[in-house]
């Protein structure tokens, strides 16, 4: 798809590191999506040796997988220092901007697991490509990222309203698994998840909250904002608005 105006990593990297203090608190999605991939990897072989989160944050995968294969330590790297500073002591940490590319590995990897960050690094499809490639046979990716079709309501409410929809533009499906090597991908699942809110505002609110603010839709007034409210679809369900997300999951051997 093509998107709005470039996102600077510096931007994304700003964000979230003020946002870091009270991240955790304010991404139940995130941490049930991290949980949810780690137990998916469980089903698989895969060796150990070095395992790396990839855009870590404050660490909700690599603990998630360090709990469910409890002999295996995993590699947390971010781009924010105040994120890394939040993970426990003993952790291995790396900062490491991942829009410039992998870092030099010390040994190749073994896993590299990511949730929640390949839609913020530029040409996610090259980005995903590169990753794989960096892997050694039977080597794991495994990934959950938000993909296009995400936000319904939101792109209805903008329509209507006559306004620009300043959500990120997410990656394409089929633009991602297409950058994948023929006979990689294992698993493969599109799953959505709906949040609920008695309005709009506390739906986007939590977006902020983490610092996922930066988009490239660009800027909307305050009055072009309530206009997409009053035009925000009610949902069947109480609370009566509703935020849906779109994920892709899969888990890719080398």
């Amino acid at each position: 798809m093509a998107g709005g105006p470039v996102i600077r990593s510096e931007q994304v990297l700003e964000r979230f590191s003020r946002a870091a203090p009270t991240y955790a608190a304010d991404t139940l999605l995130q941490q049930a999506m991290a949980w949810r991939l780690a137990q998916i990897s469980r089903r698989f072989s895969i060796r150990r040796g070095l395992w790396a989160d990839l855009g870590s944050g404050t660490g909700h995968l690599a603990a998630a997988l360090e709990a469910c294969h409890t002999e295996q330590q995993v590699m947390r790297i971010d781009g924010s220092a105040a994120m890394l500073s939040s993970h426990p002591n003993g952790a291995h940490t790396l900062r490491h901007d991942l829009s410039s590319g992998l870092p030099n590995w010390p040994e190749p990897p073994q896993l590299l697991a990511s949730s929640f960050v390949l839609h913020w690094l530029p040409d996610p499809a090259q980005q995903l490509r590169s990753w794989v490639d960096a892997l050694p046979e039977r080597g794991w990716l495994a990934l959950a990222v938000p993909i296009h079709g995400s936000f319904p309501q939101w792109h209805q409410a903008a329509r209507e309203a006559g306004q620009a929809c300043t959500a990120l533009t997410m990656p394409v499906r089929e633009q991602l698994i297409a950058a994948l090597p023929d006979g990689v991908v294992q698993l493969e699942q599109c799953l959505s998840f709906s949040q609920h809110a008695a309005n709009p505002l506390r739906l986007l609110r939590p977006m902020s909250s983490i610092g996922a603010s930066v988009t490239n839709g660009g800027q909307l007034s305050p009055g072009q904002w309530r206009a997409v409210f009053r035009a925000w679809p009610p949902s069947d369900q109480s609370p009566r608005f509703s935020l849906t997300w779109k994920m892709l999951i899969l888990m890719v051997k080398r």
